[in-house]
């Protein structure tokens, strides 16, 4: 640096030193000279254009999907360098023959021009160049006066150092006036014939390029014969500048010229509006070639529009789809909402799939594949489904019916409240929260600790585009078959995209996601089951799309639907619903999304369903009736493939090995002397609770046999529970329609069905039952202790806590 430093400053003094030596008037002329030559170069602001643009969206081939007019009321397309040819032959034909060859100022137009306009004693030209139009089109300067002139010609000549030929004709084309409040050639060229420009004839783009020169002649039944006659004159120059024949230029000649003004299209009105709320307002940012397909855009508008007329009939107004590819990311489809701003009430202009809303269970999928890659079920592992709360939190079931046990694949595919929020009270409601948070869920704006449990059913927000790019990763992810750690699987993980050359997310952004593709495609293949307590006839109606993975959702008070299925190619979601959150009787994912997702599924290139992974398996044995790890007390097994977990899952625990008489009518004991050869078995035993709802569904369950007479006497037998209230609970007294207080309905269970249980109240004795065992009672608000004992003396204790319910 020093050396550099001395060598300027030597340099310099030379420099001083020479000057010196000059004349006066040589030195005074190299300073203006170096002023002007620095006002020359410094004479252009970074940026020529400052005008609102409109913003564009086309489709990933270049067609336009939507446009909206720009701040200043004009239809303004954004500057493009994609200039047809066919436009360049017509504008430099008709207004600058030499533009190719001069340097931004023609002397020899300038020269005819003023000869021409002395012999007719005004003036008829004003031999401006292109690159001057283009300079009065960037000043806005109306005036004809000479010293314009010469402004124009200087600054012409300046950006022709700056821009290349073809940046000039680009700026020309965006900025150049078409009649009315339409700017650009673009523009022009949609709404004056409802196409993209390359794909306009010689006689439209001729009828074009005369227009800039004198724009109100495009007005239908004003001046239509001058513009006639510009349009036919530049055709015939175009012949003789050999651009066409004369057959294209007499064919050209018949064609009719533009009428009145053609509306835009608006195929994506919600991607169009997303994109200009995502984009900072530039000369080009406001043009955006999306991933869509347009074909199919359309088609989907048509299906949502045909399925919008039958929701609207049951108060349901808001209806949002989302088509994606898995294996890129790239948004196919685009339908924020049911666009119709005739009826302000809908609220359509609402974009639905960028709006935070309740997911209903859609969130399910993901703990069950979370929790299987934690090793703590297996597909086939047994969950209680039982009456259950937690601290004051009581979740039920859509039905409000009770399996007892049900396996998780099968819960899972009948979307079960319960077995989910206790596998989630098991796997921790805290690393879920972070798991959403590292698949891509970005809503969770409050604490763990604000959602709880009811995370699993809905109680947090999320976007659909959010959840629909999670879906998509989470086959992605099976499909590459990952290495069995979290930050492999973490790679897979990223967003939907719709712009179709953006950059993706650079390593340093791949979060962990705790999701192994073994334990994925378990989960995938029980959506693939979908059943729903109740609905049957419903989904037995989709069974045509055999390939689809799916899961349905519905929120707290009916306010939103929710269908998402995925195949080995695309995710489709669909949202229903109302904009203002209001619910509606008969608002269920099944019934108002799920026949809208399975019509655009047959949109779609039939698709394989999710393949499995081609790494990481591992043999799992399983005890057949409980799918855990098979106890030695387990003699049917089967095998199963499970993941890099999967030796960490619990043994069965239900099985146990007791002796019974020949006939296994009677259990006997080791030391009882009954006088018969016992038999050794293996027999399932669920606790009281799921055993009482479990065999209310499956007859083949048998509970324990009764001790032999023998041996009743060695052992006190307790088989008996209270299944509600739970210990701790808190419960509020329901009001009826009439506003009188309701009452409480306690059940208990006992293994033998003959038995009398006697109950008692905070030692006050209120009812003696046999099975059913079910108490009615009004209890009074405060703390309480509830009491059952049997014959035998058994007991067993709940203690609860009862709050008055004061709505009316």
């Amino acid at each position: 640096m020093k050396k550099a430093s001395a060598i300027v400053q030597a340099f310099s003094r030379r420099f001083m030193a020479n000057m010196k030596r000059l004349p006066l008037l040589v030195r005074l002329s190299l300073v203006l000279g170096a002023l002007l030559l620095s006002s020359f170069l410094l004479m252009l602001p970074d940026r020529l254009f400052r005008d609102p643009y409109s913003g564009v969206l086309l489709d990933r081939d270049g067609e336009l999907l939507s446009a909206s007019i720009a701040a200043d009321g004009q239809w303004r397309f954004p500057a493009t360098d994609q200039i047809p040819d066919k436009f360049i032959a017509c504008i430099t034909t008709f207004e600058d023959r030499r533009f190719f060859r001069h340097p931004g100022v023609d002397a020899r137009a300038i020269m005819r021009a003023a000869w021409k306009n002395w012999q007719q004693r005004s003036v008829e030209e004003g031999g401006s160049t292109l690159t001057m139009q283009v300079v009065r089109l960037w000043r806005n300067n109306q005036q004809r006066s000479l010293w314009n002139k010469v402004e124009e010609a200087v600054f012409a000549l300046r950006l022709e150092f700056r821009y290349s030929k073809r940046q000039l004709l680009a700026m020309y084309a965006a900025h150049a006036p078409f009649g009315g409040n339409v700017v650009g050639l673009e523009a022009a060229s949609w709404r004056y014939y409802g196409r993209d420009a390359h794909q306009l004839s010689w006689g439209e783009m001729a009828a074009l390029a005369v227009l800039p020169n004198a724009p109100a002649l495009v007005h239908p039944g004003k001046n239509r014969t001058v513009l006639l006659e510009k349009r036919n004159r530049l055709l015939d120059a175009l012949v003789q500048a050999n651009y066409i024949d004369q057959a294209a230029a007499d064919l050209a000649k018949a064609e009719a010229l533009p009428g009145s003004p053609k509306p835009l299209p608006n195929h994506a009105y919600h991607l169009l509006q997303r994109m200009k709320a995502e984009t900072s307002e530039s000369d080009s940012a406001l043009i955006c070639r999306s991933t869509l397909q347009a074909s199919l855009q359309l088609r989907v508008n048509q299906v949502v529009a045909s399925h919008h007329q039958l929701l609207r009939g049951n108060g349901i107004h808001n209806l949002a789809v989302l088509i994606a590819d898995v294996s890129t990311g790239q948004t196919l489809a685009y339908v924020g909402n049911h666009y119709a701003p005739e009826v302000p009430d809908w609220e359509s202009h609402v974009d639905i799939l960028n709006a935070p809303r309740s997911p209903g269970s859609t969130l399910k999928p993901f703990l069950y594949a979370a929790a299987m890659s934690d090793g703590l079920i297996s597909p086939r592992s047994w969950l209680a489904d039982i009456p259950t709360q937690i601290g004051g939190y009581t979740p039920e079931n859509f039905d409000r019916t009770y399996l007892g046990a049900v396996a998780a694949s099968d819960a899972l595919a009948r979307s079960l409240n319960i077995p989910a929020v206790r596998l989630l009270q098991q796997y921790k409601y805290v690393r879920f929260y972070a798991l959403l948070q590292a698949m891509g869920i970005r809503t969770l704006k409050q604490p763990a600790d604000h959602y709880g449990l009811s995370l699993i059913l809905g109680g947090a927000e999320v976007t659909p585009w959010d959840l629909g790019g999670v879906y998509a990763s989470l086959v992605r992810m099976v499909a590459a078959s990952p290495s069995a750690t979290p930050e492999a699987a973490g790679r897979f993980f990223h967003p939907l995209r719709y712009r179709l050359y953006a950059t993706s997310a650079s390593k340093r952004d791949v979060p962990a996601v705790a999701i192994d593709a073994v334990s994925a495609w378990h989960t995938l293949q029980a959506m693939q089951e979908v059943m729903r307590p109740g609905e049957e006839a419903l989904w037995q109606q989709f069974g045509d799309a055999p390939n689809v993975s799916w899961k349905t959702g519905t929120s707290f008070g009916f306010r939103d639907g929710w269908s998402i299925g995925v195949n080995s190619k695309y995710m489709v979601l669909v949202w229903t619903g109302n904009a203002d959150g209001e619910g509606r009787a008969g608002l269920i994912g099944v019934q108002t999304a799920a026949p809208v997702m399975f019509d655009l599924f047959r949109l779609l290139p039939q698709a394989a369903p999710v393949p499995k992974p081609e790494q990481g398996f591992t043999t799992l044995p399983i005890c057949r009736s409980t799918g855990f790890r098979p106890s030695l007390d387990c003699i049917a097994i089967d095998t199963i493939w499970g993941g890099y977990q999967s030796n960490q899952i619990p043994m069965c625990s239900w099985h146990t090995r007791i002796l019974t008489d020949p006939t296994g009518a009677y259990r006997l004991l080791a030391d009882c002397s009954t006088g018969v050869q016992p038999i050794t078995q293996s027999w399932l035993v669920l606790p009281p609770a799921m055993a009482y709802y479990y065999q209310q569904h499956q007859p083949f369950y048998k509970p324990l046999p009764p001790l032999h007479p023998s041996c009743a006497a060695l052992i006190d037998q307790v088989g008996m529970d209270i299944i509600y209230p739970s210990d701790g609970a808190q419960l509020t007294i329901p009001r009826e329609w009439t506003g009188e207080l309701g009452k409480l309905i306690f059940t208990a269970t006992h293994s033998d069905p003959d038995a009398r249980l006697f109950w008692s109240m905070d030692q006050e004795p209120i009812a003696t039952t046999r099975a059913p065992h079910q108490v009615s009672i009004q209890p009074q608000a405060g703390a309480h202790e509830l009491v059952v004992v049997d014959k035998q003396g058994n007991r067993v204790t709940r203690r609860f806590v009862v709050r008055l319910n004061a709505e009316r």
